[in-house]
C-alpha cells in the first residue's frame, strides 16, 4: 500500500505547498525549467510574462523548495529542485475532475 498523507500537524505546510502550485504562471515556469537551468531573462522571454512577475513567482517557488537558485556572476540561474514534482503534476492531471468516471466506474472508490 502507498504512503499515507502527512499527519494533521503537517496539513498547513502541505496546503501551503499546494497553494504555491495553484497558479498557472508558476506551473508554466516549472514546465519551462524541465529543459534545464535558466535565468530570469530567459524565462521572461520564453514565458511572455514580465520580469517582475516572473521574479515574484520564482521567489514563491523557491520558498517552497520547488526550484533551486544559483548565482553566476550577474545572473541567477533557476532550476527544478526535484523532477518528481512534474510527475506529481502529471499524475494530478490524469485524475478526472468533478467526479467523472472512467470506463463506467466511479473513480477513486
Amino acid at each position: 500500500m502507498g504512503r499515507r498523507i502527512p499527519a494533521v500537524d503537517d496539513y498547513p505546510n502541505l496546503a501551503a505547498r499546494f497553494r504555491a502550485l495553484a497558479d498557472p504562471t508558476r506551473l508554466q515556469l516549472l514546465s519551462l525549467l524541465q529543459d534545464g537551468e535558466q535565468t530570469v531573462s530567459e524565462l521572461v522571454d520564453r514565458s511572455g510574462q514580465g520580469q517582475a512577475n516572473v521574479s515574484k513567482h520564482l521567489q514563491q517557488l523557491h520558498g517552497q523548495g520547488f526550484v533551486t537558485r544559483r548565482k553566476a556572476g550577474l545572473f541567477v540561474h533557476y532550476g527544478l529542485a526535484d523532477r518528481r514534482l512534474m510527475r506529481l503534476c502529471a499524475q494530478l492531471q490524469a485524475i478526472p475532475a468533478n467526479g467523472a468516471s472512467v470506463a463506467g466506474r466511479s473513480v477513486g472508490r
